[in-house]
Order: C-alpha cells, then sequence, then structure tokens
C-alpha cells in the first residue's frame, strides 16, 4: 500500500548527486602541470620484489536473467486462474503502454475458467528472468501486510482518544525527477518555514504537537493505529454502526525506521520474536514505553477516507487497482515495473512449507526496498493479520516481461 513504507530520503540523495556533479577548484599557488613531450622517451622504474597486479572488479550480476518457465519450482502446480483477475487489474493500468498493449488485448479473448488456456497465455506472450542482488544473490526477503480494522468514532471522547490525521495544508511535495531527470520517482517533503522549505515534523514532534483541526477519525486503540500506517490502508468500523476505509493519502517525508529491528538491538527480542505478534506483547508488558518505541520510527502516514461499496474488494494499492489477497505483492518500481506479473518462490509464514504462485506486483512501500523483495498481501480479517505478522520467510522472483519487449 501507499504507506508507511513510502518515505524516500530524497534530500540527502539530491545533495549526494549534486556533490558528485561538482568538480574542485584548484588550490591558490598551484603551478599547472608540465606538458609531456610525446617524442621524448618514458622510463618506467624497474619493479623491486615480485609484481602486484590488482585484481579487476567484477561487473555486477545482470539485475534480471532471462529464463524458461520449466525452470520456475512449482509453476506447472501453481492454478494460474487464481491469479488471473489480479492480472485483468493490472491490465486495466498499464495495458495502454506500448510494450503491454498487444498482451493485455489478448487477454481479452482467453477462457479465464480454462486453466489450460490461462497457462498458455502466460507461456506464450511473457518470457520470465529471474531477478538478483547487485551482488548476485536470488534470493531476499519476504513479508506480509494486511487490511487493517479499527473502531473508531468521527468525535473524541470515551476510548476514541487517538487520531488519524488527513494531509495537512502545510506539507510540500517536491518532484524531484521534474527538475533532475536521474532522481525520477524522488520526491522531497516538507513545510514553508519564511521563504525557505524545511523537514516536516516528526513522528516525535507530532506526538508533542498534535495537528489540531486536522483529525480525520478517532480510533480506540494507539497500537492499531501505529500498525495501520504500517499496512497503509484499514477499515474502521464507527460508533454509528457505519465501516469506512481509511487509504494512504501522503506522509511527512522521514525515512520508516523498523521498530522490531530496533527492539532486537536493544536486546529486548530476539530475531525470532521480532514479529507484529511478539512486538505487541512487547508493548503490552511495557505500556510505559509504547511511545519511546514508536518514536523510534519518524516516519508519520496521513489518510484519506474512502467509502467502502463493495467489502469483498481489497484496498487500492500504488498501481491504482484493488489489490488481491494472496496473489497481489508490493515491489520496489525503482528496479521492478509496476503492474508486472512476478513468479513467487518461497515459503508459507512461520513455516517450511513451499508456497509457490504467480503475483502481481500492484503496490509499492517505504521499507520494500532492493531487487529480491516483495511484501506479499494477505487480505482483511483475523487469518490475514496472523499471516502476514509471522511473515518473515526467504524467497526468489521472477518477473514476467512480455516476449514483444524482450526482443
Amino acid at each position: 500500500m501507499p504507506s508507511i513504507r513510502r518515505s524516500v530520503t530524497a534530500s540527502l540523495v539530491l545533495v549526494a548527486f549534486l556533490a558528485a556533479c561538482s568538480t574542485e577548484p584548484p588550490q591558490p599557488g598551484a603551478q599547472p602541470p608540465q606538458a609531456l613531450d610525446p617524442a621524448a622517451p618514458v622510463r618506467m622504474p624497474a619493479p623491486v620484489g615480485p609484481v602486484y597486479v590488482p585484481e579487476q572488479p567484477q561487473p555486477p550480476a545482470p539485475l534480471m536473467t532471462p529464463t524458461v518457465f520449466s525452470a520456475l519450482p512449482g509453476w506447472q502446480q501453481d492454478d494460474l486462474r487464481q491469479a488471473w483477475p489480479a492480472f485483468l487489474q493490472s491490465c486495466r493500468a498499464i495495458g495502454k503502454k506500448l510494450d503491454w498493449r498487444e498482451v493485455c488485448a489478448a487477454a481479452r479473448r482467453v477462457d479465464a475458467a480454462d486453466a489450460a488456456a490461462v497457462r498458455r497465455f502466460f507461456e506464450a506472450n511473457f518470457v520470465p528472468n529471474l531477478v538478483r542482488s547487485p551482488d548476485g544473490a536470488d534470493t531476499g526477503l519476504i513479508t506480509g501486510y494486511y487490511e487493517a480494522m479499527l473502531y473508531g468514532s468521527r468525535k473524541r471522547g470515551g476510548v476514541y482518544q487517538t487520531p488519524l490525521y488527513r494531509v495537512p495544508p502545510d506539507l510540500l511535495t517536491v518532484d524531484l525527477g521534474s527538475v533532475y531527470p536521474q532522481l525520477k520517482n524522488m520526491r522531497l517533503r516538507g513545510r514553508l518555514s519564511g521563504k525557505t522549505v524545511v523537514p516536516y515534523s516528526t513522528r516525535t514532534e507530532i506526538a508533542r504537537a498534535p495537528l489540531a483541526g486536522k483529525e480525520l477519525l478517532w480510533v480506540s486503540d494507539p497500537v492499531e493505529a501505529f500498525f495501520l500506517e504500517v499496512q497503509g490502508s484499514g477499515r474502521v468500523q464507527l460508533d454509528s454502526g457505519d465501516t469506512v476505509r481509511v487509504a494512504y493519502a501522503d506522509q511527512n517525508g522521514h525515512p520508516y525506521k523498523t521498530i522490531g529491528r530496533w527492539l532486537v538491538e536493544q536486546g529486548e527480542l530476539t530475531v525470532e520474536q521480532s514479529t507484529a505478534q511478539g512486538i505487541r506483547a512487547w508493548i503490552a508488558a511495557n505500556p510505559g514505553r509504547r511511545q519511546e518505541l514508536f518514536n523510534v520510527n519518524p516516519s508519520y502516514i496521513f489518510f484519506r477516507e474512502e467509502k467502502l461499496p463493495d467489502p469483498s474488494l481489497g484496498p487500492k494499492g500504488a498501481l491504482g487497482v484493488p489489490l488481491t489477497p494472496g496473489r497481489s505483492v508490493a515491489i520496489d518500481p525503482t528496479i521492478l515495473p509496476l503492474g508486472a506479473p512476478l513468479f513467487l518462490a518461497t515459503t508459507e509464514a512461520g513455516s517450511e512449507s513451499p508456497m509457490r504462485r504467480l503475483m502481481m506486483a500492484q503496490d509499492t512501500g517505504g521499507a520494500i526496498r532492493g531487487a529480491v523483495r516483495a511484501d506479499f498481501f494477505y487480505g482483511f480479517g483475523p487469518d490475514a493479520m496472523d499471516k502476514a505478522g509471522k511473515m518473515k520467510q526467504r524467497g526468489t522472483l521472477w518477473v514476467l516481461l512480455p516476449r514483444a519487449a524482450a526482443n
């Protein structure tokens, strides 16, 4: 979901970029280098002892290596019909792009109930590409997320004391790619202080000085409100009896920091305990340190309210289409194409049981960074929350690209 997972340290990137483009001026009084006489012989000093020849650095491994479908473990066993609705949703968003126009048009002629026809379609129109990290690794971290359920009110009172904020009017967003093409997809967020753009308030600052008047809703549980930011969207059952959806609207521009990792670094939890369930248990045992823990993550998410006409549909991801439970993933869009089919080979949440299936890259996230990295969308409800909280597995990805684009 466009969520907590959506933080970009663009200002640092911009500084590094500008620094890389600068040259060091000559020092005062420095003599210009003497020109070489091309006719003069060049005398090299005789080597003393063994000559050391430095090892040449190996070029980085290709990010995507074309392969064949028979190389994908579990490809033949996956019922691709279950992924078909999610693929058609992707085509709604990318079907007019040059590389996708023909393949999405051909999809409309496929019988979605015919498993063999769906398989033939993917194998005839796509080339699977093994995804690798720059260091050549072909495995990476696979996590999970879900659509949360909270309880709230439009007015503060009683148990409803925790605000969900709408986007504050003083939050500025600067698209750096519009000025520097090298910084495409990079955005700088801040606010004006006089005539200067300064960083927007951190989570700690917002907790100390609440954004009065910018409350969207008030909810009953501050812990679930924090995890709502992690997931990026959720549902709120109001005291009036209505249920609404709250979706990611924007972010304060500060980088996302993992509170589970901080607890491990502090010796409060082991790596194995640093699941969502383990973090909730730690907070329950240490209620006086709850805000201290939350403040480890300076990123803050602002929401917008949406109607919930069809509860069976998932929230919209970064691609702009509803997410499909068990068939949608969040990826790093600076590396992998948003909207593309991906084949994922990993294991079930908290288990060694294989999970191999066709997914659609339909979402992004600030914590989802790197080539072999994906966030598996489990859907809505207690079971989805439980599995997403335990999902911290190793996995391999293949991205399916249209044959016309691969040639």
